[in-house]
C-alpha cells in the first residue's frame, strides 16, 4: 500500500530517556543520563569524542537496550526493542554518513524505503504521490536523478526528506551539516527549525558547531564521560559557558596570536595533475604557491581532488602532470626529500595513513628518525634506551594520554593518536607542513592543542597547506583561503576579507 501522503496532523512527540545507564562489560558509556526533548522543539546534544552521545541515541533508536533506565515517548513509558519498533511510534535518525543507494534515482530511494512494498510498483503513480509530497515539503530535489548525480546537499536533504516521506515526526540528526557548505547548512536547518515552530517536527541534533547551536536550538544537553554534564536553555548559555561544560576542569591549549611576515614561497604547486582510484582526473591543472610564515588554507565539500592533493604531497599517489617544487628544488615526495625539505604532514585518518597500529607508541613517535642517531647505531643497531626516552619526552609534551610508551597505538583515542603524530612532526625543525583535516572528529582539548602547534609552528616561519572541510577552522587559521571544486581551484581571497556567503557559493560550484 502507498504511503498515506495526507495523514491528519498529530500532536509534535517529546522523548525523554529517564535514568539510563548503559555498560559494556567494566565500561560505563552511560552513567545515570536523563535527556527531555520538549515536544516540537529543537534540542542539541553536546559532548566530545566518548561523552556517551551516540550510545544515548542508539539506546532511543533501539539498536542498544540500557541497562537501567526508561525511556518515555509523548508521555508513555515504551520499550523499544530495535529500530522497527522506535519507527513504529515516529522516531527517525539521519546518520552522518549517507545511507542511500547510490546507482538508484532520488525516487527509488524513497520509495524502496518502506517497510511494505506491494509485489508490483505503480512508478507513475507512486511518482504523482511524491511530487504531491514535495510540494508540502521544505525541500525540493530532483525525483528521477540518480544519487550518485546529485550534490552532497541535496543527498542530504533527501536523508531528511526520506524520514519525513517515511512519516517519523521525531528526528534525531547525527552532524547533519558536516558535508554541507554554510549556506546549504543554514537552509537546511532554518527550514527544519521552520517546521519545529509550526509544530510538525521535533528534533535531537548531535553537532560540534557551536554557531549552529545558538542560531537553530531550543535547548542543550551536554554530557561528559558518560555523565549529565549540564542543560538548559540556549538563550540562557554562550559558546564559551557550554565548551567549559563540555570538558570539565581540563585546560584547553592557548593558541597563540599570529607572528611575523610572510617570506619567499616555499612550496609551489605547478600545473598539478592527478587522478583518482577509477582513472578519473581529481586533481586538475592546479597551480598555488605558500609562502614562508603563511597558512593557506583550501576548502571545498569532500570529494573535490583535495584528498588526491594531498596523497600527492604524501607520496602515496603519482602526479599524471605538472611539478611541485619546495624552496625552487623539485619535490618527488620521497622519505630523502621530505627530510631533505623539512617536509611534515598531518593526514587525515592519522591511524590509517600516518602510524603502524599494532606497533607501541613510542616506535611510531621515532618513525622520522628510527635509523639515525640517537635511535640506531650504525645505521641498524636498535637502541631502545632512545625510542623510550623520546617517548617519555613528546607524551610528557604532547599530553598524549596513554597507559605506557609500549602501548599499540591503536588503543589510543583519535584525539591521542592525532597528539602523537603532532609530536612526531612537528618535534623537528619544520618548513612545509601540509594539513588535511586535522581534528575531524577529535575532542574539543585535541583541537585547540592542534590549532595552537599549526599557529606556532607558521609564527616560526612554516609554510602551511591546511586542507579542511570545517569552514570555522580555516578562517580561524588561515592567512590565505582557496577554495577546490572539480579538482580545480575556483576562488581565492585573504581570510580577512574572506565572506562566507562568496567561499560558500564556489563551494557549491556557482
Amino acid at each position: 500500500m502507498p504511503v498515506d501522503l495526507h495523514p491528519p496532523a498529530p500532536d509534535p512527540i517529546g522523548v525523554e530517556a529517564v535514568a539510563m545507564t548503559k555498560r559494556f562489560g567494566d565500561f560505563a558509556a552511560l552513567d545515570d543520563i536523563s535527556l527531555k526533548v520538549r515536544p516540537g522543539s529543537f534540542h542539541a546534544l553536546l559532548g566530545e569524542n566518548g561523552a556517551g552521545k551516540s550510545t544515548l541515541v542508539k539506546c532511543i533508536m533501539g539498536y542498544y537496550q540500557p541497562d537501567e533506565g526508561d525511556i518515555v515517548v509523548s508521555g508513555r513509558e515504551q520499550r523499544i526493542g530495535n529500530p522497527r519498533a522506535a519507527h513504529a511510534l515516529g522516531l527517525g535518525m539521519v546518520y552522518q554518513h549517507f545511507t542511500l543507494v547510490p546507482a538508484m534515482t532520488v525516487a527509488e530511494n524513497l520509495v524502496l524505503a518502506r517497510d511494505t512494498l506491494p509485489a508490483v510498483i505503480d512508478w507513475a503513480r507512486e511518482t504523482h504521490e511524491l511530487v504531491a509530497f514535495l510540494q508540502r515539503m521544505p525541500f525540493k530535489v530532483p525525483l528521477h536523478a540518480r544519487v550518485s548525480a546529485i550534490s552532497a546537499g541535496e543527498r542530504q536533504k533527501c536523508e531528511i526528506l526520506k524520514q519525513l516521506y517515511l512519516q517519523r515526526r521525531f528526528l534525531i540528526l547525527d552532524e547533519p551539516t558536516s558535508v554541507l557548505t554554510p549556506a546549504e547548512a543554514d537552509e537546511v536547518l532554518g527550514l527544519l527549525r521552520q517546521m519545529v515552530e509550526r509544530s510538525e517536527l521535533t528534533i535531537l541534533m548531535i553537532t560540534h558547531k557551536f554557531r549552529e547551536v545558538m542560531a537553530f536550538a531550543d535547548d542543550v544537553t551536554i554530557l561528559r564521560r558518560g555523565k549529565l554534564a549540564g542543560q538548559g536553555r540556549v538563550a540562557d548559555l554562550t559558546p564559551d559557558a557550554m565548551a567549559r561544560t563540555m570538558i570539565g576542569a581540563e585546560e584547553l591549549t592557548v593558541q597563540p596570536p599570529r607572528t611575523g611576515t610572510f617570506g619567499d614561497a616555499r612550496l609551489a604547486l605547478t600545473a598539478l595533475s592527478a587522478r583518482d582510484d577509477a582513472g578519473a582526473i581529481a586533481v586538475d591543472n592546479v597551480s598555488l604557491s605558500v609562502r614562508a610564515g603563511e597558512i593557506v588554507g583550501v576548502a571545498g565539500v569532500s570529494g573535490n581532488g583535495q584528498r588526491q592533493l594531498v596523497e600527492v604531497l604524501a607520496g602515496q599517489r603519482e602526479a599524471e602532470g605538472g611539478e611541485v617544487r619546495i624552496g625552487g628544488d623539485l619535490y618527488h615526495a620521497t622519505r630523502a626529500d621530505m627530510r631533505r625539505h623539512k617536509l611534515s604532514l598531518l593526514p587525515e585518518e592519522p591511524l590509517k595513513n600516518a602510524c603502524v597500529g599494532g606497533m607501541s607508541v613510542a616506535d611510531n613517535l621515532a618513525f622520522r628518525e628510527f635509523d639515525r642517531a640517537p635511535f640506531a647505531r650504525g645505521g641498524f643497531w636498535r637502541n631502545g634506551a632512545a625510542f623510550q626516552a623520546n617517548a617519555q619526552s613528546k607524551i610528557a609534551r604532547y599530553r598524549i594520554k596513554t597507559r605506557t610508551p609500549d602501548t599499540p597505538i591503536a588503543a589510543l583515542s583519535g584525539g591521542n593518536v592525532q597528539r602523537a603524530v603532532l609530536a612526531r612532526e612537528l618535534a623537528c625543525d619544520v618548513e612545509v607542513l601540509v594539513a588535511a583535516n586535522p581534528c575531524f572528529g577529535l575532542d574539543f582539548a585535541a583541537v585547540a592543542q592542534i590549532h595552537a602547534e599549526i599557529m606556532a609552528a607558521r609564527n616560526r616561519g612554516a609554510a602551511v597547506l591546511l586542507v579542511s572541510e570545517d569552514l570555522d577552522e580555516l578562517l580561524e587559521l588561515s592567512d590565505r583561503v582557496v577554495v577546490m571544486f572539480h579538482g580545480r581551484l575556483v576562488y581565492e581571497a585573504r581570510a580577512s576579507d574572506a565572506d562566507l556567503t562568496e567561499i560558500g557559493r564556489h563551494m557549491a560550484g556557482h
